[in-house]
Parts: C-alpha cells; structure tokens; sequence
C-alpha cells in the first residue's frame, strides 16, 4: 500500500513531461537549410552576375552561372545580382631541406559577394567564403604549373558550390 502513492505522481509526472514533449516537437517545424524547391530555383536562375577579372574568378563564376541557372546561362532580364570578388593564393607547405623548394602546396581561393535586388537596390546578403585545395609539386615546371591550375579549378568549383548555398538560404526563403 506504501509504494502506491509514489507510483501514481510518477505515472502523471513522466505522461505530463510525454505530452509537453509531443507538444513542444508537433510545433517545430523540420526543413532542409534551403529549400531546394521550385520557386527556389526559379529565384536561382534570375541571378546575374559580375564580370571576372581572371581566370580563377571566371572559373567560378562560371561554375555559379551553370549551377544557379540549370545549365541555361545568365538570365535575359535578372531580378537578382551577385557582385563576386575573388582571390587566389598558393603556398608551398612541405619544404625540401636539401633543395630549399616545396614539394607540396595549398591553394586557396577565396571570395566576396553581394547579393542584391535590382528592382530596389536593396542588399540582402553580404558574405565571404574560401575553400581550399591541396597539391603536389612536381620537379617538371610546366607540370607544377598545371597541377597549380588543376587545384584552383578544385577550388574553385568548391566555392562556387558555397555560395550557391547561401544563395539558396537567402532566396529559399
């Protein structure tokens, strides 16, 4: 008889804290980090954007074009524009003591954006991403050079999956 009353606040306790639970996890509402939905893609693909300075930022500029615009290019009349500025730096990291050269390196391409509605100006995100790619550095000089390029294009196409991202966060919502 003793261990009766204890039983029943426990029961009514540890249903209320299941009820409160139920509750409190029917309220929330679980999505994805952007929705990947149509009215999303259809804001990606109204994006325009800046003109690239160089070669690495028209790799990545490229590769925003054909991932926000489903292959289809840059819209005729945009509702939204991408001001992209992006830098590239190369490091030697593992140092041959006997020759005093590099024999590995890390690229890192980084980049500032704006995004911006056209019909108002207004800004509605500012952000900076970077990615970084590593590489080996043969003794041949032309195949350093090109295994330079083959890494920043790495890069490259891994920041422009970033701010496609964000863009979609933004837009998506």
């Amino acid at each position: 008889m003793s261990s009766d009353p204890v039983r029943v606040p426990v029961r009514r306790t540890s249903l209320l804290l299941c009820l409160g639970l139920s509750a409190l996890l029917a309220s929330c509402q679980v999505r994805p980090l952007y929705d990947d939905t149509a009215a999303t893609r259809q804001n990606l693909g109204a994006i325009a954007y800046s003109d690239a300075d160089d070669r690495v930022e028209l790799e990545v500029r490229n590769q925003l074009v054909f991932m926000t615009g489903g292959g289809a290019g840059e819209p005729a009349t945009p509702q939204y524009r991408v001001d992209l500025k992006v830098e590239s730096d190369v490091r030697g990291v593992l140092l041959e003591q006997s020759s005093d050269t590099a024999a590995a390196g890390r690229v890192t391409v980084s980049a500032d954006y704006t995004l911006e509605r056209v019909a108002d100006a207004t800004v509605l995100k500012v952000g900076h991403r970077q990615a970084v790619s590593l590489v080996d550095f043969p003794t041949q000089q032309f195949a350093k050079l090109r295994a330079v390029r083959d890494a920043e294009n790495r890069a490259a196409r891994e920041l422009a999956e970033l701010i496609r991202a964000d863009l979609a966060m933004v837009l998506g919502r």
